[in-house]
């Protein structure tokens, strides 16, 4: 067995998903195990070590919300990412105050949840960054100390709240931060339900910082969830994604 490969554990109650993840994800390196409820899961946590936990939210026994939430109590920093269902967006925005580090909707490629766990693992194991260091991504780099944001060596000229919202999502790159997370670290706790509020600074913010605002590249919507920004792998990702969709590349399948 490799020992530098990423240990999976996936906890979902459906064998076939189970099945339908083991081999692409064993092919290209990690190492998996399977549990079909959260106490099971919980068990092999306890008596083993894990990089990355897959968490099915719908599962009989005590679910996945309450699976996550006795994970957080003994793996705060343990990469959690959620299996949820396109309607669930409650659940979604539940997981990820809770702690969870993201979420793939079914149906979802196995592409994007490999650069899902790739991205919560790599993560974890990054250095530390101080607060105040500048954070660099694709052309955009932002100087918390100065307070000034950069395109291309180009000044752009925001807003405080503009430059804030920025610098949350920056600091959280490749991480969903939910509305009212978002609202909360902006204006206070007193406004994390003015999500039209928000998404109209949202809106301005693009416009300045973004190439063709009506398809962005670095501020990114999880509809009804929250927004992320992107990070250096994501922008990669989706040059090649561009680039195979020029060459008439092949779809990945879906779960």
């Amino acid at each position: 067995m490799n020992q530098s490969a990423i240990r999976v554990l996936v906890v979902d109650d459906e064998a076939a998903i189970r099945r339908a993840l083991r081999a692409p994800l064993q092919e290209l390196g990690f190492q998996i195990s399977e549990a079909s409820r959260g106490e099971e899961a919980l068990q092999l946590l306890h008596s083993g070590t894990f990089d990355v936990v897959l968490l099915d939210i719908n599962m009989p026994g005590i679910g996945g919300i309450e699976t996550l939430r006795r994970i957080r109590a003994f793996a705060p920093r343990l990469p959690i990412l959620m299996v949820t269902v396109r309607e669930g967006e409650e659940e979604k925005v539940e997981a990820l105050e809770l702690g969870a580090d993201d979420y793939v909707t079914k149906p979802f490629s196995i592409r994007e949840l490999i650069a899902r766990i790739r991205t919560a693992h790599r993560r974890v194991h990054a250095p530390a960054r101080a607060e105040d260091a500048p954070i660099e991504i694709g052309e955009i780099r932002l100087d918390p100390t100065k307070r000034s944001v950069t395109k291309r060596g180009q000044m752009v000229h925001l807003t405080r709240k503009e430059f804030d919202i920025l610098h949350c999502l920056m600091s959280r790159a490749g991480r969903v931060v939910t509305y009212a997370k978002l609202l909360t670290a902006v204006w206070g706790a007193d406004c994390r339900e003015e999500v039209e509020y928000l998404r109209t600074f949202v809106r301005q913010l693009r416009k300045k910082i973004e190439d063709d605002p009506s398809n962005p590249i670095y501020v990114l919507t999880d509809v009804y969830v929250g927004y992320r920004f992107a990070d250096a792998q994501m922008l990669q990702d989706g040059k090649d994604e561009g680039a195979r969709a020029s060459a008439g590349g092949a779809q990945a399948g879906e779960l």
